[in-house]
């Protein structure tokens, strides 16, 4: 079988996105994984399938599967490459997109300066939603990991996200703290891990051990997830900047009851096929 694919990156968190509406695909998870290795693949961090919606008055369906091999719900990032490709690619000419996930509808608004406006729903904080093994919902949770007690906050913002505040953006938590927490058996499903820094009520820097692929240079669900629970802790203003390692995003949030929304670029790299 030979797909044709499409290389994107958002930040640095790259895709290979693939059109399964005009090719006839079905992948299994080993055919992924191989896809996603960067020596004997193409190499990503997730791969995108651009599938028909199975729901009336929708434009697309959007599908994620993580470097491993697993389906996954949402991805930021890799949404605003889905509104690029399907405009790059003649599948819309739309400004205003809307695209079904395993979790719900979103709608993704491409700007006229090349950026990518996403409206990503809004956050859950039920320990249930994301989910977490934990009697109640709080705003800050003790979880033993490595050894240590860690303090953080867990949202879902349509996939599970622990979000732990650091000193040093630099430190040793993201390695040390990253792996362990991503399979803490109190997240049953594994958890994303974010881990940011302060600068300022409108400015944080933010590092992401993502569920099923490591720590990748942007998150978008991630940087959701952080202004979203350090916004609760009273931290943050209602207009942020997350830098990550690979470029800065752009987002807002009202608070409790009010969408996250999300703005930043969304880059074409290369065209090809792989048969497998």
């Amino acid at each position: 079988m030979q797909i044709n694919f499409t290389k994107m990156h958002g930040l640095g968190n790259d895709f290979v996105v693939i059109d399964a509406i005009n090719q006839d695909i079905f992948l299994t998870p080993p055919q992924v994984r191989h896809i996603a290795d960067r020596h004997f693949g193409v190499g990503c961090d997730q791969l995108l399938l651009v599938e028909k919606p199975e729901t009336p008055g929708i434009d697309f369906r959007y599908r994620i599967f993580n470097a491993d091999g697993g389906e996954v719900e949402q991805c930021g990032n890799g949404a605003r490459c889905f509104a690029r490709f399907v405009r790059n690619k003649g599948m819309t000419s739309k400004d205003e997109i809307v695209v079904e996930t395993a979790t719900g509808i979103i709608t993704l608004y491409a700007e006229n300066d090349g950026q990518v406006r996403v409206n990503m729903g809004v956050p859950r904080f039920s320990p249930e939603q994301l989910p977490f093994n934990v009697a109640h919902e709080q705003p800050h949770y003790e979880v033993t990991a490595a050894g240590d007690n860690i303090r953080l906050g867990a949202v879902s913002m349509g996939n599970p996200h622990a979000v732990v505040q650091v000193k040093d953006i630099n430190g040793p938590e993201v390695d040390r703290y990253g792996p362990v927490l991503e399979s803490h058996p109190l997240f049953p499903e594994r958890v994303n891990v974010g881990f940011f820094q302060l600068i300022n009520r409108d400015h944080i820097h933010l590092r992401v051990f993502e569920r099923g692929v490591g720590e990748t240079l942007a998150c978008g669900t991630g940087a959701c997830a952080a202004v979203a629970v350090a916004h609760r802790w009273g931290m943050l203003s209602d207009h942020v900047i997350v830098e990550l390692p690979g470029g800065a995003l752009n987002i807002s949030w009202e608070g409790d009851g009010k969408s996250i929304w999300m703005t930043g670029p969304a880059e074409q790299v290369f065209e090809g096929s792989i048969e497998l």
